[in-house]
């Protein structure tokens, strides 16, 4: 999104102050788990995305499909559960584990994100040199009312996180509410495109239905 201060666009602003505007940086590479490890200087981020197939229908007929949840950070943006983890944890999935107590409170504990979970690692070097681990664990509907009951009372509710929210999966008549608008949000680092390769990797909704909500989430005029 771009945002205009004292009539000056944020591109303008960014080549000002020497800075590459987010179209210029460098695209994060993916990498496998085990490069990723061995990649000195870098700090590393965990985040989950959980999810869970339901036949509940919007209006009594809009299918929902799954259950799926990120985010509302203390910044502002959307993002997945997790955060930044130590190497020194016994494995990538501990140091998560830790996070995801703090951030969605006690009932994770029963639960868990293991290696089975895991799918994908990226690499970049700008802001700053870091490696983004993601995952995906599905869930019973009753395990993710649950978390979602329990969050209120987690370690970082309120601080760090704003509150969880569920990811509309449908498009409504008009072209733009549900995915393409969610889609139009602010999203921290490369969570959107996270929550895209989740959704096409684990099928949870066609090649098309994404490709139109890509589209239409350009294209809405507020």
């Amino acid at each position: 999104m771009c945002v205009l201060t004292g009539g000056r666009s944020a591109m303008a602003q960014a080549a000002q102050t020497n800075k590459s505007p987010p179209e210029d940086r460098p695209r994060p590479r993916n990498v496998s788990r085990e490069e990723a490890l061995k990649l000195e200087g870098y700090r590393h981020a965990c985040h989950v995305m959980l999810y869970a197939p339901t036949s509940a229908k919007l209006f009594d007929r809009v299918p929902i499909r799954y259950i799926v949840l990120m985010m509302m950070r203390f910044d502002g943006r959307l993002g997945f559960p997790g955060g930044f983890v130590d190497l020194r944890d016994a494995s990538l999935e501990d140091g998560l584990n830790r996070e995801l107590l703090e951030e969605l409170g006690p009932y994770f504990n029963t639960l868990k994100v293991t290696e089975q979970d895991y799918k994908s690692s990226q690499v970049r070097e700008i802001p700053q040199k870091a490696v983004t681990h993601f995952f995906a664990k599905e869930l019973k509907v009753e395990e993710m009312e649950a978390i979602e009951k329990e969050a209120v009372h987690a370690k970082d509710h309120g601080l760090e996180v704003m509150g969880l929210i569920r990811v509309p999966l449908y498009t409504l008549r008009d072209g733009f509410g549900g995915l393409p608008a969610f889609l139009s949000n602010n999203f921290i680092g490369n969570s959107k495109s996270q929550l895209l390769y989740g959704l096409r990797s684990l099928r949870l909704l066609r090649e098309d239905h994404i490709q139109d909500a890509i589209w239409s989430s350009q294209n809405i005029q507020f």
